[in-house]
């Protein structure tokens, strides 16, 4: 909580600020997956606000946020998003990056 408390007062568009929220998203994964799922559904609703253009960045929060779902028991859910970062990771960088 202490990032996302330090770049709170920040404006919305600040980098600092996307990424304190997926640090305490990335927190909250294990412990508390049920708020780890509104951080990401947050953190990614910024993204696409902020950095429309940024398709990695847009990509790994919805990552973020299927993992979470997941986590959370909800796999249908999940799986949807996993093949439309796939897919996203896949057009972006081409099927042998690492990241797809």
């Amino acid at each position: 909580w202490a990032a996302w408390k330090t770049y709170l007062g920040r404006p919305e568009a600040d980098d600092n600020r996307g990424l304190a929220m997926g640090i305490l998203g990335e927190g909250l994964l294990h412990s508390r997956p049920e708020e780890a799922v509104l951080v990401f559904e947050a953190c990614l609703a910024l993204f696409r606000r902020c950095w429309p253009h940024d398709d990695v960045a847009i990509l790994l929060a919805q990552g973020n946020l299927a993992s979470s779902l997941d986590r959370l028991g909800r796999p249908d859910e999940a799986l949807v998003l996993t093949r439309e970062v796939y897919a996203g990771f896949a057009a972006k960088l081409g099927v042998s990056h690492e990241r797809t």
